[in-house]
């Protein structure tokens, strides 16, 4: 037996090629799937090789002898026998939330301009996912992509290029999980609606390499820990109808209002981080020095505020990409647990704003 033979397995269903040796007992051999699986020498037998079953001459029979060494016929299964073995996908401690990602992979880096790209899904959870993969098309859907992805393992959807980019602009992925051969915890099927920013695939510094990906590429949340991540959709009609309620609500006269005696509630306070309002000059900062005045200025505001419950501060800190407002729901998160928080209204705000409650 050496490396290359095709052997098939005597105790279990299947077999491989054999790639390498462990010991004096142990032979690996790489299956269809490409896992290599350690097994003993005496569970295997070789059905396949350039030379194991080639006739060779009895060389201890005399020079003189006549007598012709006789092959003796060797079973063989045929080798084109399909290989049903298959490896049970290995399970991660903690894998048991769903999280699902999209990711674009660009083929060319450095020709970010002109680059044609790859998508793929990745299941980073110990369940299996049947996934249906939609773009809008106006009021409609269409199915591009549906299939099983295993557990944790990635999966490719196509390749594209600039010519089909709006229509990621609106997509839709929808989910069903299970575990196969086990008991495993009921998970819902869930149904994520994301709205992509196609002026980032013309973006280098969007593209970075990740535990998933060796080369530069872009990940979109689709499930964090069974939860389907919501991106918040106005279209031009909510937009236009939104504007013409609030121009009527400015143009109806206000009654005075009736004298009472009603607590006073706290005013909201907005504070405003964009950079250029709590600097006068940013010359010589990196990106790093600028986030450190800006958190600087909202631990500020928010010790200032914190014991008087009930007040309501607004953070102005606009959309960018989103550095900011993440800093500030992780400073919320683990430093100021007494509070509540949530977008900040678009009417008055736009997206870039977030409302914080001291409870």
């Amino acid at each position: 037996m050496k490396v290359g033979d095709k052997v098939r397995f005597l105790s279990e269903v299947g077999g491989g090629v054999v790639t390498g040796f462990s010991g004096k007992d142990l032979v690996l051999v790489e299956d269809a799937d490409g896992f290599e699986i350690p097994m003993l020498k005496t569970q295997v037998v070789v059905i396949d090789t350039d030379d194991y079953n080639i006739a060779k001459v009895n060389t201890r029979e005399p020079v003189a002898s006549t007598k012709k060494a006789v092959q003796e016929p060797i079973e063989t299964e045929p080798a084109d026998k399909p290989v049903t073995f298959k490896a049970k996908p290995l399970e991660r401690k903690d894998g048991d939330k769903l999280n699902l990602y999209l990711c674009f992979v660009p083929n060319e880096v450095k020709e970010i301009s002109t680059t044609t790209f790859e998508a793929y899904f990745v299941n980073d959870s110990n369940y299996y996912m049947q996934i249906l993969y939609l773009t809008a098309e106006g009021a409609a859907w269409h199915a591009r992509f549906q299939a099983i992805i295993e557990p944790n393992s990635k999966l490719f959807v196509e390749e594209f290029d600039r010519s089909v980019l709006n229509d990621f602009e609106r997509v839709c992925i929808q989910t069903v999980a299970w575990k196969q051969d086990k008991t495993f915890q009921l998970k819902p099927a869930l149904s994520t609606e994301l709205r992509i920013d196609v002026t980032k695939f013309y973006k280098l510094h969007v593209f970075r390499p990740n535990e998933f990906f060796r080369d530069p590429n872009w990940c979109l949340d689709v499930i964090r820990d069974d939860r389907p991540v919501r991106s918040v959709f106005v279209n031009a009609e909510q937009l236009q109808e939104a504007l013409m309620d609030k121009k009527k609500a400015d143009e109806r006269p206000v009654a005075p209002a009736a004298p009472s005696k009603k607590e006073k509630k706290p005013d909201v306070i907005e504070v405003d981080l964009h950079i250029h309002e709590l600097l006068d000059n940013t010359s010589g900062l990196s990106n790093g020095d600028m986030l450190m005045a800006q958190m600087n200025e909202f631990r500020k505001v928010m010790d200032e505020n914190i014991k008087k419950k009930g007040q309501k501060i607004v953070f102005i800190h606009g959309k960018g990409e989103g550095v900011l407002r993440k800093t500030i729901l992780q400073e919320l998160k683990y430093r100021y647990k007494n509070c509540s928080w949530q977008d900040a209204s678009f009417r008055e705000y736009g997206f870039g704003a977030t409302l914080v409650k001291v409870n």
